[in-house]
C-alpha cells in the first residue's frame, strides 16, 4: 500500500513538472503574439498597422 502511494505521488508530481512549464510557455507565447499583432491605432495614418519587428531604430 505504501509503494502504491509513493508511486502515485511521484507520477502526480511528474505530471505537474510537465504541465506547469507548458502553461507558462503558452502564456508567454500568447502575450508575445498579442503585443506583435495589436494594431497601433486605427485613427493613425499608418493604418493598416505595420509590424514593428525589423524596423530601423
Amino acid at each position: 500500500m505504501t509503494l502504491t502511494g509513493v508511486m502515485a505521488t511521484f507520477f502526480a508530481g511528474l505530471a505537474l513538472d510537465i504541465a506547469v512549464p507548458a502553461m507558462a510557455l503558452s502564456l508567454m507565447a500568447a502575450s508575445n503574439w498579442m503585443v506583435q499583432a495589436w494594431p497601433e491605432s486605427r485613427s493613425s495614418r499608418h493604418w493598416p498597422p505595420q509590424r514593428w519587428k525589423g524596423r530601423p531604430a
